[in-house]
């Protein structure tokens, strides 16, 4: 394009959210599921938002915000307003000092206890590279052993991300953490390699539960004898009191000696909880 023609091209002016819609996408999603949403994510709100316009016949932000609080769009639309708001980082193999505490001290004391299922609860899954980098790693260890057998139970409020998670279908960049001799072990490579995709190996798939939860319900769809629960990077979205709530909440889900996994950046300082720390972000019941 030359200048002159870039010149005279129309501009696109991309409409916004009034105050009152964004304070009521705001206090929606905080109702919801606990996520503080601030004036600085705002030019992240309305950009996802704008994907659903054409989808669900709106004009604009602001009559996509009418549709949604008269109803009109049915309940089925506050699955993809929670889809489209909430934020999904991941990775395979993340903040790894947790998986160093796991196989280095937690697994053998499980093994020493004898043959039993060995229960793990990945808490905000995302688009599961945490059940599976936990799966790869237990799989790898216990396999021909005669050890404890796991079960690994994944839940996000995102459906779509579980979508991803169950199909396992990744592109080839997610999975270079992966440590080269799991890799060969639990990765498949597609036969066509301008796909540049690969698949996590239908035993590791099979191995995992993956579920919808939202963790602001006040009970918890879960099994209570949980030896790990892994609810990593997502407390940081809540204020203090969500957090302490969920927190207490996941502890009745651990079984007394289990553990409790935290993102780095999270602490439950101050907190009426039943739990030691151990490690940094890792948490024993009591």
């Amino acid at each position: 394009m030359s200048r002159s023609q870039a010149l005279r091209a129309p501009i696109t002016v991309e409409d916004h959210l009034s105050a009152r819609n964004f304070s009521r996408i705001a206090a929606h999603i905080y109702e919801r599921v606990g996520i503080i949403i601030s004036e600085n994510k705002r030019t992240m709100v309305e950009s996802r938002l704008r994907r659903r316009l054409p989808i669900v016949g709106a004009d604009d932000l602001d009559e996509y915000c009418d549709k949604v609080f008269s109803g009109e769009l049915g309940d089925g639309e506050e699955e993809h307003l929670i889809n489209a708001i909430t934020t999904n980082k991941t990775d395979f193999f993340r903040e790894p000092k947790h998986f160093d505490y796991m196989m280095g001290t937690i697994l053998p004391d499980l093994v020493d206890h004898g043959p039993r299922k060995i229960k793990i609860w990945s808490a905000a899954c995302s688009t599961g590279a945490e059940p599976y980098t936990i799966a790869m790693l237990l799989d790898d260890a216990l396999a021909g052993r005669g050890a404890p057998s796991f079960a690994i139970t994944a839940t996000d409020i995102d459906t779509k991300v579980l979508e991803t998670a169950r199909r396992g279908i990744y592109e080839t960049e997610m999975v270079e953490p992966v440590p080269d001799r799991l890799r060969r072990k639990y990765v498949m490579v597609a036969k066509d390699a301008k796909r540049r995709e690969i698949r996590i190996a239908p035993k590791l798939r099979s191995a995992i539960a993956f579920g919808r939860m939202n963790l602001m319900d006040s009970r918890f769809a879960a099994e209570r004898d949980h030896d790990m629960i892994f609810c990593r990077n997502v407390l940081i979205y809540f204020n203090k009191v969500t957090q302490e709530a969920v927190v207490r909440r996941l502890c009745d889900h651990i079984k007394p000696g289990g553990h409790l996994f935290l993102g780095h950046a999270e602490s439950i300082l101050g907190f009426d909880v039943p739990l030691t720390q151990v490690a940094n972000t890792v948490f024993r019941r009591d």
